[in-house]
């Protein structure tokens, strides 16, 4: 990773920020992005006293504008870009006979449309280096979680994009990763959005037990460097998934029966 340009999307805070320095601490250089500009530099701060080369720049994924800008400013700081990681997203809590359609749309916008974008401008670079799109999905790409229909219809359309973008790259040496935590440490539940918009606020979960922000990082480093296909992350996570796939009635029970543990679950 000595020298390789590093773009991460939503690379403020959680699974971004760890990725940032995991990538960071091994000579890459580094260009996060985020909306919160206050944010960024306090990450860029602690990137940089770390002794990581490191940049910000403030954009908001879901705008395509703002992705354009994003990957000609790391090559104008750089002279290319070798690894995009499409990290930045948003979740959202609430039965969909409930919730206000624009609460998915906005989910879709910045978990889609917005690594849609990213890769689009940061794609032609990629090719020139031979490097790597990572994709951090999610096991809610391959199993539909109930009262989160919205992330989880945004992470199968993430998975969908980056097999058939695998595919069409498979002659041009472009690296596609698609990379899948379980249920991890970060602020992605305090910053859900409920039914009508409006911030969460508190985990539901207790994340006591729950995979690091640091160790998946590490794990999705070790899989760009042997720029692995997939990424399925935690025990949980690979039972599900497995589970899934030949018992899906089975599985519709206790998904539901989990999640309708959490503390105020809209499941009554």
């Amino acid at each position: 990773m000595k020298d390789k340009i590093v773009v991460i999307t939503g690379g403020s805070s959680g699974i971004g920020k760890a990725l940032a320095f995991q990538f960071g601490k091994q000579g890459a250089k580094i260009l996060i992005t985020g909306r919160n500009q206050s944010a960024l530099d306090a990450t860029k701060a602690s990137l940089q006293s770390s002794g990581i080369e490191v940049e910000s720049f403030q954009a908001d994924v879901s705008k395509e504008e703002d992705n354009k800008a994003m990957a000609s400013y790391a090559v104008e700081l750089w002279g290319g870009i070798d690894i995009l990681i499409n990290n930045a997203g948003i979740s959202m809590r609430a039965l969909f006979e409930e919730v206000d359609l624009e609460v998915i749309k906005k989910v879709m916008d910045i978990n889609f449309y917005g690594a849609l974008y990213a890769t689009k401008y940061c794609l032609p670079h990629i090719i020139k280096s031979k490097g790597s799109v990572v994709g951090v999905s999610s096991i809610a790409g391959y199993r539909g979680l109930p009262a989160r229909v919205g992330y989880s219809a945004s992470k199968f359309a993430l998975q969908g994009f980056l097999e058939a973008l695998r595919t069409e790259m498979l002659k041009k040496g472009v690296h596609i990763l698609t990379a899948c935590p379980g249920f991890t440490t970060s602020n992605i539940r305090k910053v859900a959005l409920t039914k009508d918009g409006s911030v969460q606020g508190e985990s539901p979960r207790d994340e006591s037990k729950e995979m690091s922000a640091e160790e998946c990082a590490l794990s999705i480093y070790k899989a760009t460097k042997k720029r692995k296909k997939f990424l399925l992350l935690t025990t949980q996570g690979k039972f599900v998934v497995w589970m899934n796939k030949f018992f899906p009635g089975f599985m519709d029970k206790m998904v539901y029966n989990a999640l309708a543990k959490e503390a105020d679950s809209p499941f009554k």
